[in-house]
């Protein structure tokens, strides 16, 4: 199977360029995959392909960027001239732009390929039923909410007429398919990025590392955190490191200057700026706890299966999505009320401050983490790919519930 994946992908800093890399990672190591055309954004260093494993080989055609009006177009011709047997898109709504009409472009692409004959599976990581547009960072105009929502519609009919759709919260099957009437609709999980060797619990020497990860502005705010461990640090002799790791959000950019100054009288607070793939094991393995200071959630959360697979214990908001995911996947974690840093103060002492809680914690989301590897997610994409192949040889509509799966995938 030459297998096209379309997605922003490292050293991009356009969203989901981190789940891409290891999708591409594990799809190389399967054995139906002959080839992988690797249809991505443009950036102005190479594309990191350094994987130790052997795999199937990987072509890398640059055919969009963010924002651009050209999009549709250009990845059409890429389409064309690789022939691929099969194609996935790794989207959320603000994959190919912040801007309104290259993103809306951008969401035609699954429309467009499967009109081709292409096998087309869509990775939908969130759905607009589910974001909050003034948290996420979209608008907090009233009016143009409803704009939005009403575009929103007619774009995942777009994205829906794939051949099949993949979402990895089982509400977002039972929203698309209520309001959609849709019947290609697959639960997929998130699955975790790595599952390293059994990590060590115990942490290193030094002030206990309090961290939250990735690209913050809209609904990451770092605000709460800093100000949830000076209280902590107000009330007991806990010695704690502060470590904000990561970059802008794409929407808020200047945002982790602007906190820089604002909290430039914090002790012991580390801003680390972008992190490096090589750096990711590190900034984990050194932490005592990951923070999760969301105000609202846009989907799964790829940061706490990071988390889970490095073996940390987690605190986390006591929202819809991240609070479904916690109870469906196996994880475990302390919640706290979303923007109350009294509250988060709570999560977090609770997990620092009690040594044998903390690794139960960890344990329970380390053991989490491995029973969903990348591995056993890629497998079932190609299981889905293989039964799309079918059933359109058969003429027949897909229907994902008439799909068998490998049972190293269901046993998974």
């Amino acid at each position: 199977m030459k297998l096209a994946i379309v997605t922003a992908y490292p050293p991009s800093k356009v969203t989901l360029n981190e789940y891409a890399y290891y999708l591409v990672k594990h799809f190389r190591l399967q054995p139906e995959v002959s080839e992988i055309i690797l249809m991505t954004d443009s950036t102005p260093t190479p594309k990191d392909l350094e994987f130790k494993e052997q795999g199937c080989p990987i072509i890398v055609e640059e055919c969009w960027d963010f924002n651009s009006y050209q999009n549709l177009f250009r990845v059409n011709k890429a389409v064309s001239k690789h022939q691929p047997d099969a194609i996935l898109f790794n989207l959320q709504f603000l994959k190919f732009g912040d801007k309104k009409i290259p993103a809306a472009l951008g969401l035609m692409l699954p429309y467009m390929c499967r009109r081709k004959g292409i096998p087309t599976i869509s990775l939908l990581h969130n759905i607009l039923e589910k974001v909050d547009l003034g948290s996420a960072g979209f608008t907090n105009n009233k009016l143009l909410q409803y704009a939005y929502n009403f575009i929103g519609t007619n774009l995942t009919r777009f994205i829906l007429a794939s051949d099949i759709v993949s979402v990895t919260i089982s509400k977002y099957v039972s929203t698309l398919e209520k309001k959609y009437k849709a019947k290609n609709i697959a639960l997929i999980p998130h699955g975790s990025f790595e599952t390293p060797p059994l990590p060590n619990f115990n942490l290193p020497e030094g002030p206990k590392q309090v961290m939250a990860f990735g690209k913050f502005g809209t609904y990451k705010k770092v605000e709460v955190l800093i100000e949830a461990v000076e209280v902590i640090r107000s009330r007991t002799h806990e010695n704690i490191e502060i470590v904000i790791a990561g970059t802008d959000s794409p929407n808020t950019p200047g945002y982790i200057e602007e906190m820089k100054k604002k909290y430039s009288h914090v002790d012991q607070l580390r801003f680390t700026g972008y992190v490096a793939e090589e750096d990711v094991p590190v900034i984990f393995g050194e932490s005592a706890v990951v923070v999760f200071p969301y105000t609202s959630t846009t989907g799964s959360s790829g940061v706490l299966h990071q988390a889970g697979s490095y073996g940390k214990a987690v605190a986390l908001p006591d929202l819809g999505d991240l609070s479904i995911l916690v109870r469906e996947e196996g994880y475990r974690g302390e919640f706290f009320a979303p923007e109350d840093k009294y509250s988060l103060a709570d999560a977090i002492e609770k997990i620092i401050l009690d040594d044998a809680h903390r690794i139960e914690l960890a344990q329970t989301n380390y053991k989490a983490a491995c029973s969903l590897p990348m591995s056993t997610i890629t497998k079932m994409y190609i299981d889905y790919f293989k039964a799309i192949q079918v059933q359109k040889s058969k003429g027949r509509v897909i229907d994902v519930n008439s799909i068998k799966l490998s049972p190293e995938t269901t046993d998974a």
